[in-house]
C-alpha cells in the first residue's frame, strides 16, 4: 500500500493506530501473564532432568573419551583433565538458570507476538486467532525446545565424542603443549581477561543510551511517516511493539558485549601460544579494543576511527581472501528455473531453518525412491536406531546430498540445486552464517570432482550404493546396487568420496533441531511406504483372485451385508476357497 502523504494525515493515522496497538499489546501481555509460569515451569523442569540426568555420565565419558584419544599428546590430556573439572562444575547451574530466565522470556513473549501475527492477513477469524494463538501453540514450542534440548545433550554429544575418541594422528593433526609458553600465555589470558572486560563494558555503558535514545528517535520518525518497518500495515504492530521493546534489546547488546569480552579477553592467552609471544599477546589486548570501538561506532553511525591503539600480533599478516565478503551475504535462495536463462531472478530471503527445511525435503524425496526400489525397508530403519552407529539413518542423509551433487553438476549449476529443479542455493546468496560456510564450500568441491570424474550410470550407482552403506558392511557387501569399476584408482576416489560425503552428513546431524526434523521425514517416508505397499496389495492384476478369507470371516461378513447388497451363494465361495487353497 502507499504510505499517507501529508504531515496531519500521518499523525491522524498515527493516533487511530494507538488504541489498536494497545488493545492487541494488553491481550497479549494477559496471555503472556498467564502461561509464563507454567512454560517456565515445564521448560525448567524439562531442562533440569536432563542436565541433571546426564551430568553424570557427561562427566565420566568426557574423561574416557579425552583419555582415549590419541589426538591428543600426554600433556594436553593432563590439562585437559583439569581444566575440564571447571566447566562441568558450571553447567548445571548455568543450565538450570539460562532454562528458567529462557523460559520466563518464552512463555511471556510468544503470546504476545502470536496475537500480532493473528490480526495478518490471511485468517478468516482474525478475533477468535487473536484470543486462542499463542496458548497451545506456546505450549508445543516448549516441549519441542525440550526435545531439541534432549538431542543436543544426549545424540550431538556421544556422537561429537565418539569422534574424538575414534580420532588419531593419522587421521587428524596431533595436538601437543610447548610447556616453555604455558605460563606466560596463562599470565596474559588473566590480563586480557580483566583489561577487556573492564575496558570494553565502560565503552559498551558509555554507548547504551546513545543507542537507546537514537534507536527510539529512527523508530518514531518511521512510525510517522509510515517509513521503513511501518510502511506496510501488517507490520506496523510489530513495528510498534519494537517500539517498546528496544531498551531490552539495548540491554541485550550491552550484556551481550560485556560477556563476549570475557572471551575476547581470555584469547590472548591462545595468541601468546601461537605465536610463541608474550609482546604479541599484549599487542592482541589492545587491538581487540580497538576493533570493538571501531566496530560500535560503524553499529551506531557515529565517526570512523578509534582512540585506541591497533598494533599488529600477527607475525604473518593473513591472507585476505580475493572475493568480497558480500558475495556471500544475503539470507536467500534464487527462485526460478536454471534453464530459463534469466539472469535476473527474484532473491526471496529465507531464515536458515528454513534452508535446513529444503535440505530435509529432499531427504523425504529421496528416501521416498529408496524405500519404494526395495534398498532400505523398514526393518533396516528399525534395526539401525537400535545401533549405536546409526548408519543408515547418516548413509540416508549422505545418500541424499549425493543425489543433490550430481543434480547440479548435470544442470551446470553454480551451486547446489534442491530436488525441485528451481531452488538453488549459490555462493552468491548463501546465508552469511560461518555455519554455512563449513558445509556449502566442501560440498561445492565436492561437486566440481564429481563433475571432474564424468561418472558414467554405473559409477554412480556404486557410489549411491558406498554413500548408503559405507558404515554398514554386511549391507555393502550383500547389496546389487551398482557393481565396483574395475580400475582400483577410481574406486578409491569414490569410496573417498563416500566418506566425506558421510564426514559432512554426520555432522550436520548434531545440530539442534536437525535430529526432530529428520526423525519426522523418517515417520514420513515409513507412512508413504506402507501407504503405497497397502495400495499395491489392493490393486493385484485381475487374472489372478485374491487370498481368500476364512470361511466363518467370509460368512460373518455375507451375513451383515444383506442390507446392502444381495449375498452370493455360500457354497460357491467355499468352493473357490478349496481350489485357492
Amino acid at each position: 500500500m502507499e504510505p499517507p502523504t501529508g504531515v496531519w494525515t500521518s499523525l491522524w493515522r498515527f493516533i487511530c493506530f494507538l488504541p489498536f496497538f494497545i488493545g492487541l499489546l494488553v491481550l497479549g501481555f494477559i496471555k503472556g501473564v498467564i502461561l509464563c509460569p507454567l512454560i517456565c515451569l515445564l521448560m525448567t523442569f524439562g531442562n533440569s532432568a536432563i542436565i541433571l540426568g546426564l551430568w553424570p555420565v557427561h562427566c565420566f565419558w568426557t574423561y574416557v573419551c579425552i583419555l582415549r584419544t590419541n589426538k591428543f599428546g600426554p600433556v594436553l590430556k593432563l590439562v585437559l583433565c583439569i581444566c575440564i573439572v571447571v566447566p562441568l562444575l558450571l553447567w548445571p547451574p548455568v543450565g538450570i538458570l539460562a532454562s528458567i530466565i529462557g523460559g520466563a522470556a518464552y512463555g511471556l513473549f510468544s503470546p504476545i507476538f502470536a496475537t500480532f501475527v493473528a490480526i495478518s492477513e490471511g485468517n478468516t477469524d482474525k478475533f477468535f486467532h487473536c484470543i486462542y494463538d499463542g496458548t497451545w501453540d506456546t505450549v508445543k514450542g516448549c516441549c519441542t525446545i525440550i526435545r531439541d534440548f534432549k538431542d543436543v545433550c544426549y545424540f550431538s554429544y556421544f556422537s561429537y565424542m565418539d569422534d574424538l575418541k575414534r580420532q588419531g594422528p593419522q587421521e587428524e593433526k596431533y595436538y601437543e603443549i610447548r610447556l616453555l609458553y604455558l605460563p606466560g600465555a596463562i599470565i596474559v589470558g588473566a590480563l586480557g581477561l580483566i583489561v577487556d572486560f573492564v575496558v570494553i563494558s565502560f565503552v559498551a555503558v558509555c554507548k547504551f543510551p546513545y543507542m537507546l535514545f537514537k534507536g527510539w528517535r529512527r523508530l518514531f520518525q518511521d512510525c510517522i511517516g509510515r517509513e521503513g518497518p511501518f510502511l506496510e500495515t501488517m507490520c506496523v504492530p510489530f513495528a510498534g511493539l519494537a517500539i517498546l521493546l528496544w531498551p531490552l534489546a539495548v540491554g541485550g547488546a550491552l550484556l551481550a558485549s560485556m560477556v563476549s569480552s570475557i572471551f575476547i579477553g581470555a584469547y590472548a592467552a591462545v595468541i601468546v601460544y601461537q605465536e610463541s609471544s608474550v609482546w604479541l599477546g599484549l599487542c592482541y589486548i589492545l587491538a581487540t579494543l580497538s576493533i570493538y570501538d571501531e566496530y560500535s561506532n560503524d553499529v551506531l553511525h557515529l565517526p570512523e576511527g578509534s582512540c585506541f591503539p591497533k598494533p599488529k600480533y600477527r607475525k604473518k599478516a593473513a591472507v585476505k581472501r580475493s572475493t568480497s565478503r558480500s558475495s556471500s551475504s544475503v539470507h536467500s535462495f534464487r527462485k526460478g528455473s536454471l534453464r530459463s536463462g534469466s539472469m535476473r531472478a527474484p532473491l526471496i530471503e529465507l531464515k536458515p531453518l528454513e534452508i535446513i527445511d529444503g535440505i530435509i525435503n529432499d531427504i523425504q524425496h529421496d528416501g521416498e525412491k529408496v524405500f519404494s526400489q526395495g534398498i532400505i525397508t523398514k526393518q533396516d530403519i528399525e534395526d539401525d536406531k537400535i545401533n549405536k552407529k546409526k548408519s543408515i539413518c547418516t548413509g540416508l542423509a549422505a545418500y541424499s546430498l549425493l543425489q543433490c551433487l550430481l543434480r547440479s553438476a548435470k544442470a551446470n549449476s553454480v551451486g547446489l540445486l534442491l530436488a525441485d529443479n528451481i531452488t538453488e542455493i549459490t555462493s552468491t546468496n548463501r546465508p552469511t552464517e560461518t555455519f554455512f560456510d563449513w558445509y556449502l564450500n566442501p560440498l561445492l568441491v565436492l561437486k566440481d570432482q564429481i563433475k571432474a570424474q564424468n561418472l558414467s550410470e554405473t559409477e554412480e550407482l556404486y557410489l549411491g550404493r558406498l554413500v548408503l552403506f559405507i558404515g554398514s558392511p554386511e549391507k555393502l557387501k550383500i547389496s546389487t546396487m551398482g557393481s565396483p569399476p574395475e580400475s582400483e584408482i577410481k574406486k578409491a576416489e569414490l569410496n573417498a568420496l563416500a566418506l566425506r560425503l558421510q564426514g559432512i552428513s554426520k555432522s550436520v546431524s548434531r545440530f539442534p533441531t536437525y535430529k526432530r526434523r529428520f526423525d519426522s521425514a523418517l515417520k514420513n517416508m515409513s507412512c508413504e511406504h506402507a501407504r503405497n505397499t497397502d495400495g499395491s496389495k489392493h490393486n493385484t492384476d485381475p487374472e489372478t483372485l485374491p487370498r481368500s478369507k476364512s470361511t466363518f470371516s467370509r460368512i460373518f461378513s455375507l451375513k451383515y451385508s444383506r442390507h446392502k447388497a444381495p449375498p452370493a451363494d455360500v457354497e460357491t465361495q467355499l468352493a473357490v476357497d478349496k481350489e485357492v487353497r
